[in-house]
């Protein structure tokens, strides 16, 4: 009996041995809190870390810390796009989104929504010159006022273009609007104040009006799917309020004032109520945003034959220039075909729009034409270079000994020809250059693919502004096509 006591006691300590913690078995990972945010947007939301670039910063990278430490989980941030930040968490790219989400009623509507933990107001930054003139929206009739497209800001633009006649201007991201009002491409910038006093030591040589336009509140946004996530994160929000965490966040990065702890007070008291897994938005959303997509089709249209027609001019003269002109023409020519072709249509827009601006300040519209004209030329050219190069030199010797000269040829003989040969491919540009178009957003020009993000972003998914989009391209783009074909087939009987 004792032997057997023995025999037992030592199988124990040799399970507890091998259960026991050691080098060589560490314990299990802990599971991750995966949250998406836009590092674009720079501090006080979330930045990369100057001393190691491979890290972030920033309040809502505290409070994502605060969420998972207490959902005993490791935080683990996800970089996206900040209009993608709705879409990407329902598709299941990470948990939640923060950075700088705005509470809204679409975005409420459509996922599941925390409690507010950071209120903003809406501010007007104007050049201290406009200060005493411009001290409210409804001041600032006919005026371009900037600021970040699918925000709530936009929203509030919209709404005094129909009541006063303001010009919202979108833009991309909340640096160039500021630094376009000071070079005094628009007259005020509407944003969150933490936006705008970020602006204000930056760039210098703006005026922030005292009065608020409207307030807001920011939130993390979950999927649908993620209530009961949403409740805890609710939860531990409430107690990062009442034990003063989130304040010591909020006070580390120079964002507290009085209306947070209000609305603290307002949150635990349960004044406020997350939201999230209602209703979806009813068929007014379609009504009420198919004007501007037609609209912004128009622009767009515009936009393409204006683009190409330049394109098409200076593809010709390029062209023409490199097989007629003498060596060093075509040198400089072929060196500008290649610097267009090798460098991103983006880039040109920025250097045309931005960096030109100290010496020629172009208006948003035209710098987009001359961009993409400019840039589709240097292809259209090597189209046209390769049809007249196609047309055979006997041909040409032909003409040559019957006394044509060479504008002649080039006129009569080998230009129709060479129009049959570039006809198809010149097509197939012009639609490229019709879905191109969509970059220009970049240097504020709202065109249809804008127009479409804007729309999905506040009706929280793609589908339905997806295929309005796309049936609104496949309009524009099948007839051009079909226009195309037609001259092929007729030129190419005649031929």
């Amino acid at each position: 009996m004792t032997k057997r006591l023995t025999l037992r006691a030592v199988g124990a300590v040799a399970v507890l041995g091998c259960a026991a913690p050691h080098g060589a078995h560490p314990p299990p990972a802990r599971p991750t809190l995966r949250w998406g945010g836009d590092a674009e947007g720079g501090a006080p939301f979330v930045e990369a870390d100057p001393a190691d670039p491979s890290v972030v910063r920033g309040f809502d990278v505290d409070i994502a810390g605060v969420l998972a430490r207490g959902l005993s989980r490791t935080p683990e941030f996800v970089q996206v796009a900040w209009a993608s930040i709705d879409a990407s968490v329902e598709r299941g790219d990470f948990d939640l989104g923060m950075s700088g989400v705005e509470d809204t009623p679409a975005r409420r509507a459509q996922h599941a929504v925390t409690l507010p933990y950071f209120e903003f107001r809406e501010v007007l930054a104007v050049r201290p010159a406009d200060a005493g003139r411009f001290r409210r929206l409804d001041d600032l009739a006919g005026r371009r006022v900037a600021t970040l497209g699918a925000t709530l800001a936009y929203q509030i633009l919209l709404d005094a273009e129909r009541r006063a006649g303001v010009i919202p201007v979108s833009y991309d991201d909340d640096v160039h609007p500021y630094s376009d009002l000071v070079e005094g491409r628009v007259d005020a910038v509407l944003l969150d104040h933490i936006i705008a006093q970020r602006a204000q030591r930056r760039t210098g040589g703006l005026t922030i009006q005292p009065q608020p336009v409207a307030v807001g509140h920011y939130v993390a946004v979950l999927a649908r799917r993620d209530s009961a996530l949403r409740d805890s994160a609710d939860a531990l929000l409430k107690a990062a309020m009442a034990d003063g965490t989130l304040e010591r966040i909020l006070r580390r990065w120079n964002v507290w004032d009085a209306s947070q702890g209000a609305l603290f007070q307002r949150v635990v008291a349960g004044g406020e109520e997350s939201g999230g897994a209602g209703g979806r938005a009813g068929p007014s959303w379609v009504g009420g945003y198919l004007p501007g997509l037609l609209r912004a089709a128009g622009v767009t249209l515009v936009l393409s034959f204006l683009a190409m027609g330049l394109a098409v001019a200076i593809g010709l003269v390029v062209a023409a220039g490199r097989i007629y002109g003498p060596r060093l023409l075509g040198g400089l020519l072929t060196g500008y075909v290649e610097v267009v072709r090798g460098t991103p249509v983006l880039l040109q827009l920025f250097v045309i729009y931005y960096g030109l601006a100290p010496v020629i300040r172009l208006p948003a519209f035209l710098a987009a034409v001359l961009g993409l004209g400019l840039n589709y030329a240097a292809y259209e050219s090597e189209i046209y270079r390769g049809a007249l190069e196609a047309v055979s030199s006997t041909q040409l010797e032909a003409a040559r000994t019957l006394g044509f000269a060479e504008a002649q040829i080039l006129r009569l003989i080998r230009g129709p020809q060479a129009l049959r040969f570039a006809l198809a491919p010149m097509t197939n540009d012009f639609v490229a250059l019709l879905k191109d178009s969509s970059l220009v957003s970049v240097i504020t020009v709202i065109e249809l693919t804008k127009q479409t993000a804007i729309y999905a972003t506040n009706v929280g998914s793609w589908v339905l502004p997806g295929a309005l989009c796309a049936i609104v391209y496949l309009a524009m783009s099948l007839p051009l096509a079909r226009l195309a074909r037609r001259l092929e087939r007729r030129w190419r009987v005649r031929a």
